[in-house]
């Protein structure tokens, strides 16, 4: 994973490297809009992920997600809250999107030693 200084750098990186679709979480489902396709958890991957915090305020706090999904040949950027704003979602999407993985190993911060 490369670190990034903002969450535009992240964005514009992930979009340079492919990941065009511009997606959005909506309950149980993760969205690309433009083309009404509606992913279950089952439906996708995380490739990626970096955390940001906001200049001013630590709680304004957001996740980029790099997604692919073989099943509809594409792959896009979820900018999803976390923190204070995140979504509590108690979904199997909110489950992969806050698994272990994401919440232990977040952009800039050290992993555990094996």
């Amino acid at each position: 994973m490369k670190n990034y200084e903002t969450l535009v750098d992240a964005t514009n990186d992930l979009f340079k490297r492919g990941y065009t679709a511009n997606l959005s979480l909506d309950g149980d489902t993760i969205n690309d809009k433009e083309q009404n396709i509606q992913m279950g958890a089952d439906d996708f991957e995380i490739d990626e992920f970096y955390r940001f915090e906001g200049a001013s305020n630590p709680d304004d706090m957001s996740i980029v997600y790099a997604v692919s999904s073989t099943k509809y040949n594409l792959k896009g950027v979820l900018v999803n809250a976390y923190g204070t704003y995140a979504d509590d979602s108690s979904s199997a999407i909110g489950a992969k999107l806050h698994h272990g993985q994401v919440s232990h190993n977040l952009h800039g911060e050290d992993r555990p030693s094996a």
